[in-house]
Protein backbone atom coordinates (compact mmCIF):
# COMPACT_ATOMS: atom_id res chain seq x y z
CA UNK A 1 0.00 0.00 0.00
CA UNK A 2 0.81 3.82 -1.16
CA UNK A 3 2.00 5.64 2.03
CA UNK A 4 0.17 8.73 1.75
CA UNK A 5 1.06 12.14 3.92
CA UNK A 6 -0.95 14.93 4.92
CA UNK A 7 0.72 17.93 6.34
CA UNK A 8 -1.25 20.35 8.38
CA UNK A 9 0.20 23.49 9.35
CA UNK A 10 2.96 23.18 6.63
CA UNK A 11 3.69 26.52 5.75
CA UNK A 12 5.29 27.48 9.00
CA UNK A 13 9.06 27.31 10.11
CA UNK A 14 9.85 23.65 9.94
CA UNK A 15 6.36 22.49 7.95
CA UNK A 16 7.69 24.13 4.58
CA UNK A 17 11.12 22.32 5.17
CA UNK A 18 9.61 19.05 6.10
CA UNK A 19 6.75 19.08 2.88
CA UNK A 20 9.83 19.48 0.54
CA UNK A 21 12.14 16.44 2.06
CA UNK A 22 8.54 14.39 2.17
CA UNK A 23 8.14 15.31 -1.37
CA UNK A 24 11.41 14.28 -2.05
CA UNK A 25 11.31 10.48 -0.17
CA UNK A 26 7.73 9.65 -0.74
CA UNK A 27 6.97 10.94 -4.45
CA UNK A 28 5.25 14.90 -4.89
CA UNK A 29 1.64 12.69 -5.72
CA UNK A 30 2.24 11.53 -2.17
CA UNK A 31 2.06 14.52 -0.07
CA UNK A 32 -0.73 16.59 0.90
CA UNK A 33 0.74 20.18 1.98
CA UNK A 34 -2.03 22.18 3.85
CA UNK A 35 -2.75 25.43 5.84
CA UNK A 36 -5.10 28.36 6.48
CA UNK A 37 -3.98 30.51 3.08
CA UNK A 38 -1.72 28.76 0.19
CA UNK A 39 1.34 30.28 -0.56
CA UNK A 40 3.10 31.33 -3.82
CA UNK A 41 4.58 29.27 -6.02
CA UNK A 42 3.70 26.06 -4.39
CA UNK A 43 4.84 22.68 -5.55
CA UNK A 44 2.51 19.78 -5.37
CA UNK A 45 -0.76 19.23 -4.15
CA UNK A 46 -1.90 21.76 -1.32
CA UNK A 47 -5.16 22.03 0.47
CA UNK A 48 -6.57 24.66 2.23
CA UNK A 49 -7.39 23.47 5.57
CA UNK A 50 -8.34 25.18 9.23
CA UNK A 51 -7.17 22.56 11.40
CA UNK A 52 -9.91 23.73 14.04
CA UNK A 53 -12.60 22.38 11.23
CA UNK A 54 -12.32 18.37 11.82
CA UNK A 55 -14.59 17.79 8.84
CA UNK A 56 -12.69 19.56 6.52
CA UNK A 57 -9.31 17.46 7.92
CA UNK A 58 -11.61 13.97 7.27
CA UNK A 59 -12.61 15.05 4.24
CA UNK A 60 -8.95 15.78 2.85
CA UNK A 61 -7.36 12.06 4.54
CA UNK A 62 -10.67 10.24 2.92
CA UNK A 63 -9.46 11.95 -0.35
CA UNK A 64 -6.43 11.19 -0.51
CA UNK A 65 -6.52 8.04 1.07
CA UNK A 66 -3.49 9.25 3.76
CA UNK A 67 -1.69 6.95 6.16
CA UNK A 68 0.43 9.38 8.01
CA UNK A 69 -0.83 12.73 9.25
CA UNK A 70 2.44 15.58 10.62
CA UNK A 71 0.57 17.80 12.81
CA UNK A 72 2.45 21.10 12.98
CA UNK A 73 -0.34 23.64 13.40
CA UNK A 74 -0.19 25.71 16.44
CA UNK A 75 0.59 29.25 18.36
CA UNK A 76 4.05 29.18 19.39
CA UNK A 77 5.25 30.32 23.23
CA UNK A 78 5.81 34.43 22.52
CA UNK A 79 3.02 35.22 20.50
CA UNK A 80 0.96 32.65 22.78
CA UNK A 81 1.46 34.93 25.75
CA UNK A 82 -0.23 37.31 24.06
CA UNK A 83 -3.70 35.78 24.16
CA UNK A 84 -3.59 32.46 26.50
CA UNK A 85 -6.70 31.15 26.16
CA UNK A 86 -7.08 31.11 22.60
CA UNK A 87 -3.75 29.43 22.20
CA UNK A 88 -5.24 27.14 24.61
CA UNK A 89 -7.93 26.40 22.80
CA UNK A 90 -6.59 26.70 19.29
CA UNK A 91 -3.39 24.46 20.43
CA UNK A 92 -5.80 21.39 21.87
CA UNK A 93 -8.73 21.69 19.37
CA UNK A 94 -6.65 21.04 16.27
CA UNK A 95 -4.76 18.13 18.15
CA UNK A 96 -7.86 16.61 19.10
CA UNK A 97 -9.48 16.76 15.33
CA UNK A 98 -6.25 15.17 14.10
CA UNK A 99 -6.53 12.34 16.96
CA UNK A 100 -9.72 11.60 16.10
CA UNK A 101 -9.83 11.65 12.52
CA UNK A 102 -6.76 9.74 12.34
CA UNK A 103 -8.11 7.27 15.16
CA UNK A 104 -11.75 7.08 12.87
CA UNK A 105 -10.01 6.51 9.82
CA UNK A 106 -7.52 4.19 10.57
CA UNK A 107 -4.40 6.10 10.08
CA UNK A 108 -1.05 4.64 10.46
CA UNK A 109 0.74 7.06 11.77
CA UNK A 110 0.46 10.78 13.64
CA UNK A 111 3.64 12.76 14.12
CA UNK A 112 3.06 15.41 16.82
CA UNK A 113 5.74 18.12 17.52
CA UNK A 114 6.25 19.26 20.80
CA UNK A 115 8.94 21.11 22.89
CA UNK A 116 11.38 21.99 25.30
CA UNK A 117 8.40 24.87 26.09
CA UNK A 118 7.12 21.58 28.28
CA UNK A 119 10.03 22.23 31.13
CA UNK A 120 9.91 24.67 33.37
CA UNK A 121 11.31 25.17 37.12
CA UNK A 122 11.16 21.61 38.33
CA UNK A 123 13.32 19.92 35.88
CA UNK A 124 17.09 20.16 36.17
CA UNK A 125 18.46 22.90 33.87
CA UNK A 126 21.43 20.94 32.75
CA UNK A 127 21.02 18.08 30.37
CA UNK A 128 17.49 18.09 31.34
CA UNK A 129 16.40 14.34 31.33
CA UNK A 130 13.26 12.97 29.26
CA UNK A 131 11.19 11.73 32.27
CA UNK A 132 11.96 15.16 34.14
CA UNK A 133 9.06 16.54 35.51
CA UNK A 134 6.46 18.64 33.44
CA UNK A 135 5.48 22.06 34.76
CA UNK A 136 5.64 24.70 32.04
CA UNK A 137 5.16 28.07 32.22
CA UNK A 138 3.76 29.50 29.03
CA UNK A 139 0.18 28.65 27.67
CA UNK A 140 2.62 26.97 24.69
CA UNK A 141 4.58 24.89 26.95
CA UNK A 142 1.41 23.69 29.05
CA UNK A 143 -0.96 22.88 25.85
CA UNK A 144 2.49 21.00 24.34
CA UNK A 145 2.83 18.86 27.90
CA UNK A 146 -0.90 18.15 28.14
CA UNK A 147 -0.36 17.04 23.97
CA UNK A 148 1.79 14.38 24.38
CA UNK A 149 -0.61 12.87 27.37
CA UNK A 150 -3.61 12.87 24.81
CA UNK A 151 -0.53 11.37 22.31
CA UNK A 152 -0.03 8.26 24.59
CA UNK A 153 -3.70 7.79 25.33
CA UNK A 154 -4.21 7.24 22.15
CA UNK A 155 -1.56 5.07 21.43
CA UNK A 156 -2.64 2.91 24.64
CA UNK A 157 -6.51 2.70 24.75
CA UNK A 158 -6.96 2.90 20.62
CA UNK A 159 -3.03 1.74 19.47
CA UNK A 160 -2.92 4.67 17.13
CA UNK A 161 1.11 5.12 16.49
CA UNK A 162 1.21 8.76 17.50
CA UNK A 163 4.99 9.80 17.85
CA UNK A 164 6.59 12.89 19.18
CA UNK A 165 9.46 14.99 19.53
CA UNK A 166 10.64 17.33 21.86
CA UNK A 167 12.09 20.39 19.37
CA UNK A 168 14.77 22.88 20.78
CA UNK A 169 15.29 25.97 18.91
CA UNK A 170 15.16 25.48 15.47
CA UNK A 171 17.54 27.40 13.44
CA UNK A 172 16.98 27.59 9.71
CA UNK A 173 17.75 29.47 6.05
CA UNK A 174 14.56 28.25 4.39
CA UNK A 175 12.03 30.63 6.27
CA UNK A 176 11.85 33.65 8.86
CA UNK A 177 10.77 33.25 12.22
CA UNK A 178 7.38 32.27 13.39
CA UNK A 179 6.65 34.05 17.12
CA UNK A 180 8.72 32.02 19.29
CA UNK A 181 11.51 33.13 22.13
CA UNK A 182 14.21 31.24 20.68
CA UNK A 183 13.87 33.21 17.26
CA UNK A 184 16.74 35.70 17.78
CA UNK A 185 19.16 32.59 16.92
CA UNK A 186 17.14 32.82 13.35
CA UNK A 187 17.28 36.60 12.90
CA UNK A 188 20.74 37.01 13.83
CA UNK A 189 21.86 35.32 10.87
CA UNK A 190 19.81 37.75 8.77
CA UNK A 191 20.92 40.65 10.10
CA UNK A 192 24.62 39.55 9.77
CA UNK A 193 24.76 38.61 6.18
CA UNK A 194 22.92 42.25 5.64
CA UNK A 195 25.69 44.40 7.81
CA UNK A 196 23.04 45.43 9.96
CA UNK A 197 23.18 45.81 13.98
CA UNK A 198 20.97 43.54 15.63
CA UNK A 199 18.87 44.31 18.58
CA UNK A 200 18.83 40.81 20.40
CA UNK A 201 15.71 40.05 22.89
CA UNK A 202 17.68 37.88 25.19
CA UNK A 203 20.97 38.00 27.67
CA UNK A 204 23.81 37.41 26.12
CA UNK A 205 24.62 34.52 28.57
CA UNK A 206 20.80 32.74 28.11
CA UNK A 207 22.38 29.40 26.74
CA UNK A 208 19.53 27.31 25.30
CA UNK A 209 19.12 24.00 23.12
CA UNK A 210 19.25 24.36 19.32
CA UNK A 211 19.32 22.07 16.51
CA UNK A 212 19.61 23.05 12.89
CA UNK A 213 17.08 22.85 10.52
CA UNK A 214 18.54 19.93 8.68
CA UNK A 215 19.02 17.44 11.48
CA UNK A 216 15.46 18.84 13.11
CA UNK A 217 14.26 17.10 9.88
CA UNK A 218 16.12 14.47 9.64
CA UNK A 219 15.11 13.15 13.34
CA UNK A 220 11.42 13.61 12.23
CA UNK A 221 11.66 11.38 9.14
CA UNK A 222 14.02 9.14 11.19
CA UNK A 223 11.74 8.66 14.55
CA UNK A 224 8.58 8.15 11.84
CA UNK A 225 10.95 5.53 9.88
CA UNK A 226 11.95 3.73 13.14
CA UNK A 227 10.15 0.22 13.76
CA UNK A 228 6.88 0.27 15.98
CA UNK A 229 8.70 -1.79 18.47
CA UNK A 230 11.69 0.58 19.20
CA UNK A 231 9.17 3.13 20.18
CA UNK A 232 9.48 3.21 23.97
CA UNK A 233 8.56 6.73 24.56
CA UNK A 234 4.95 7.32 23.78
CA UNK A 235 5.27 11.22 25.16
CA UNK A 236 7.67 12.90 23.32
CA UNK A 237 11.20 11.85 22.67
CA UNK A 238 13.95 14.79 23.90
CA UNK A 239 16.45 15.93 20.51
CA UNK A 240 19.12 17.85 21.10
CA UNK A 241 21.49 19.63 18.72
CA UNK A 242 24.28 22.02 20.16
CA UNK A 243 23.75 24.34 23.11
CA UNK A 244 24.83 28.13 23.00
CA UNK A 245 24.01 31.48 24.15
CA UNK A 246 23.24 34.60 22.25
CA UNK A 247 27.01 35.93 22.67
CA UNK A 248 28.44 32.67 21.34
CA UNK A 249 26.05 33.08 17.83
CA UNK A 250 27.43 36.43 17.29
CA UNK A 251 31.47 35.70 18.24
CA UNK A 252 30.99 32.95 15.36
CA UNK A 253 29.06 35.64 13.22
CA UNK A 254 32.39 38.50 14.33
CA UNK A 255 34.98 35.70 12.86
CA UNK A 256 33.19 36.54 9.14
CA UNK A 257 31.71 39.84 9.83
CA UNK A 258 34.21 41.59 12.41
CA UNK A 259 32.55 45.25 12.18
CA UNK A 260 29.01 43.26 13.14
CA UNK A 261 27.30 44.92 15.99
CA UNK A 262 24.67 43.14 18.66
CA UNK A 263 23.08 44.99 21.31
CA UNK A 264 20.91 43.28 23.68
CA UNK A 265 17.87 44.74 25.14
CA UNK A 266 16.09 41.51 27.03
CA UNK A 267 12.29 41.66 26.86
CA UNK A 268 9.29 39.44 28.12
CA UNK A 269 10.75 36.92 26.08
CA UNK A 270 13.87 36.76 28.71
CA UNK A 271 11.63 35.39 31.61
CA UNK A 272 10.29 32.39 29.30
CA UNK A 273 14.28 31.44 28.31
CA UNK A 274 15.08 31.61 31.68
CA UNK A 275 12.63 28.76 32.79
CA UNK A 276 14.03 26.55 29.96
CA UNK A 277 16.40 23.81 29.83
CA UNK A 278 20.12 24.99 28.52
CA UNK A 279 21.06 21.49 27.61
CA UNK A 280 19.13 18.67 26.85
CA UNK A 281 19.47 14.69 27.39
CA UNK A 282 18.74 13.03 23.92
CA UNK A 283 20.13 9.58 25.25
CA UNK A 284 16.68 7.74 25.11
CA UNK A 285 16.70 9.01 20.97
CA UNK A 286 19.89 7.66 20.42
CA UNK A 287 19.39 4.53 22.63
CA UNK A 288 15.59 3.66 20.66
CA UNK A 289 16.31 5.06 17.10
CA UNK A 290 20.00 5.66 17.06
CA UNK A 291 19.31 9.57 17.16
CA UNK A 292 22.97 11.95 16.21
CA UNK A 293 23.30 15.34 15.45
CA UNK A 294 25.59 16.41 12.27
CA UNK A 295 25.78 20.13 13.16
CA UNK A 296 27.08 21.97 15.59
CA UNK A 297 27.69 25.75 16.26
CA UNK A 298 30.49 26.07 13.51
CA UNK A 299 29.10 24.20 10.64
CA UNK A 300 25.75 25.89 11.31
CA UNK A 301 26.59 29.16 10.87
CA UNK A 302 28.79 28.35 7.78
CA UNK A 303 25.92 26.76 6.26
CA UNK A 304 23.11 29.40 7.09
CA UNK A 305 25.70 32.35 6.39
CA UNK A 306 26.22 30.65 2.96
CA UNK A 307 22.55 30.09 1.65
CA UNK A 308 21.07 33.51 3.17
CA UNK A 309 23.92 35.46 1.16
CA UNK A 310 22.41 33.67 -2.40
CA UNK A 311 18.81 34.76 -1.00
CA UNK A 312 20.32 38.31 -0.36
CA UNK A 313 21.66 37.94 -3.39
CA UNK A 314 25.22 39.05 -1.97
CA UNK A 315 28.19 38.70 -3.82
CA UNK A 316 30.81 36.02 -1.55
CA UNK A 317 33.67 38.00 0.08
Amino acid sequence: MNTNILIVGANGQLGSVLTKSLQEKFGIEHVVASDLREKENVEGIFEIIDATDRDRIESVVKQYKITQIYHLAAILSARGEENPLQTWDINMQTLFNVLEVARLNEVDKVFYPSSIAVFGEGANQTQTPNDAYLDPATVYGISKAAGENWAQYYFLRYGLDVRSLRYPGVIGYQSLPGGGTTDYAVDIYHKAVLEEEFNCFLEENTMLPMIFMEDAVRATLELMDAPKEHIKVRTSYNLAGASFAPKDIAAALQKIYPKFEVKYTPDFRQKIAAKWPNSIDDSSARDDWGWQPEYDLKRMTQVMVEKLKLQYEINPT
